[in-house]
């Protein structure tokens, strides 16, 4: 009887190795799991700035006030009409 219980109890033993520590244990799913969130998130991010991107070209394709801005912004120009007026801190002007 008493070896019975020993060889159920080393088959139980062997059993829960698979289930806690072997392929596919139960550690090795909840890592995969959070692996799947983490790409989940990376992808819904990458998703909304590739529609913030597409959106941006097409209006840089449709509209000349898309382009306007991003020369304004980006690279400092004036329209024809339009004067220059360059805005100088008082703080930054006594630093120097």
């Amino acid at each position: 009887m008493r070896i019975l219980v020993t060889v159920l109890a080393v088959l139980l033993l062997l059993l829960q190795y698979k289930l806690w520590v072997g392929d596919g244990s139960l550690a090795e799913v909840w890592q995969l799991k959070q692996a799947i969130k983490l790409q989940q998130d990376e992808n819904q991010s990458l998703q909304e700035r590739n529609l913030a991107l597409e959106a941006e070209v097409r209006d840089l394709k449709t509209g000349l006030a898309a382009i306007e801005e991003r020369a304004r912004n980006e690279l400092g120009m004036i329209g024809e009409s339009e004067t220059f007026y360059q805005v100088i801190d008082a703080a930054s002007d006594t630093n120097k």
